[in-house]
């Protein structure tokens, strides 16, 4: 079988997946002679047992392989992990470790990058309403590049920079016109969305130029970002014709040639059978190439080339590991089997009708299978986790059943919908089990409830004004 975008690995060798379908599951998972899943080299009901359901299973074996793919890839380009497919300190550890790039987009996450120490000039920060104190944090830490969205942010960027006396290295994120073929919510390349300047309605080349006359900004080169769960590379192929376009009217109109050109990620993963993902050799071997040949027709410089995988990257690398809870049998409607997770922790079912699938981990279950709806526990219809999924006809209370492809956009869009604790992250690797995420607990929901105040004491206008929420707000 293949890694998606790695080499080949034959059955027989540690880390193949048997009896499991290809693409779905990540590199070492395997079942074992008694039905039982492994990850990493260890049983999934002992990871239960030891850690409770539901929760994350992160295969680092199966990240830094992807890693090596990818910048392997796209050799000579940089490649930015999208730090907000899934986020950490163990995490951005492996992403450095690993060589690669780390694209944030708040405050947030730029503090986790900060409190490991990730390299600065690795850094690239996203955004299109960064707040003031967020663009200092980043001059602050002297992150790589800022991606500027607005017109406003081109005015406070530039301040916060002149204030600091540095000049901040930045790209201008484009709008250019492409349709990514994607659910709506996930697509960002068309005209009518809130993400960067329009191409065709002139903002971009007005951005550029607002850049271009500010002392303390430089500008290094352009942005596009087309949407994500992309499986078709015409898109991405369309936006780079369109921004090597803008990079010769650049160099026309101003006299300079940008070096850098930032293409954005969204490539697609598999999350059922049906899905066909690209392979990132062959996307990377036709990006590189058309804009080769694209620079060459209009006279230009190739730019180093810039890529922003998360999905791609993470999101196969990780099992949500259910416990089931009831199995109700509606008579000639369907059969809903109920986990003890649900939306708080997969929200995309949801959100973007997300399909996905699961299956029995625990033990070998009867050979005849029924079309189950695996729900969750919230008080919401909409709490499904995954639509006609095919589960063994014995299942019942007490099992495990696992979803693949649970790496990108589970834990960190989780919630604590009905004031349900957020489950853990579990790195497996060589058979060995450690938390990078703790669960939450009932004392953590807690922890931020503030109790209504002591009738007796007042609290004046004053001190309100200078409390440190009130200090934080301004």
């Amino acid at each position: 079988m293949r890694v998606a975008g790695g080499d080949e690995m034959s059955e027989s060798e540690p880390g193949a997946v048997t009896g499991l379908e290809e693409n779905l599951w990540p590199v070492t998972a395997r079942l074992e002679a008694d039905g039982v899943m492994s990850v990493g080299g260890v049983r999934v009901d002992a990871l239960a047992a030891e850690f409770g359901t539901p929760a994350f299973v992160l295969d680092e074996a199966d990240f830094r392989a992807r890693a090596t793919a990818w910048r392997q890839a796209f050799v000579d380009c940089d490649v930015y992990y999208a730090g907000k497919a899934f986020l950490c300190r163990a995490f951005a550890r492996w992403v450095d470790e690993e060589g690669l790039r780390l694209d944030v987009c708040t405050g947030g996450e730029l503090a986790v990058a900060r409190s490991v120490g990730f390299p600065a000039e690795r850094l690239l920060f996203h955004g299109n309403n960064k707040s003031l104190g967020e663009l200092r944090a980043a001059v602050e830490y002297r992150v790589g590049r800022i991606v500027v969205d607005s017109f406003v942010e081109i005015e406070r960027l530039a301040a916060v920079a002149a204030a600091a006396g540095i000049r901040q290295r930045v790209l201008v994120r484009v709008t250019p016109g492409v349709e990514a073929h994607t659910h709506s919510y996930i697509s960002t390349g068309q005209e009518d969305q809130k993400f960067g300047f329009s191409l065709a309605g002139g903002a971009a080349a007005r951005a550029v130029a607002a850049v271009l006359a500010e002392s303390g900004l430089e500008l290094v080169g352009l942005h596009a970002h087309i949407g994500s769960q992309i499986f078709d590379t015409a898109g991405f192929g369309l936006a780079a014709h369109r921004m090597v376009g803008l990079l010769a009217r650049i160099r026309d109109e101003h006299g300079v040639e940008l070096p850098e050109l930032d293409l954005g990620g969204g490539l697609g993963i598999a999350y059922t059978s049906e899905d066909a993902p690209l392979d990132v050799e062959e996307v990377a071997e036709r990006l590189i190439a058309l804009v080769g040949k694209e620079c060459a027709a209009l006279g230009l410089t190739v730019p180093r080339l810039g890529v922003e995988p998360g999905r791609a990257l993470v999101g196969s690398s990780t099992v949500t590991l259910y416990e089931v809870g009831t199995v109700k049998e509606l008579p000639g409607l369907r059969t809903y089997v109920s986990v003890d997770g649900g939306m708080s922790d997969n929200i995309r079912t949801a959100l973007y009708d997300a399909r996905y699938t699961a299956r029995l981990v625990s033990r070998p279950g009867a050979a005849t299978t029924q079309v189950v709806t695996l729900v969750g526990r919230h008080c919401e219809s909409g709490d499904v986790v995954a639509h006609d999924v095919p589960l063994p006809g014995d299942v019942r209370p007490g099992d495990l059943v696992a979803v693949p492809a649970s790496g990108a956009y589970h834990r960190s869009m989780a919630s604590n919908y009905n004031h349900v604790p957020r489950p853990p992250v579990i790195a497996v690797r060589d058979g060995a089990a450690r938390v990078i995420v703790r669960r939450e607990t009932e004392d953590d929901l807690l922890r931020l409830d503030v109790d209504p105040p002591d009738p007796a004491v007042s609290v004046t206008s004053a001190e309100r004004a200078d409390s440190p929420e009130a200090r934080v707000a301004r």
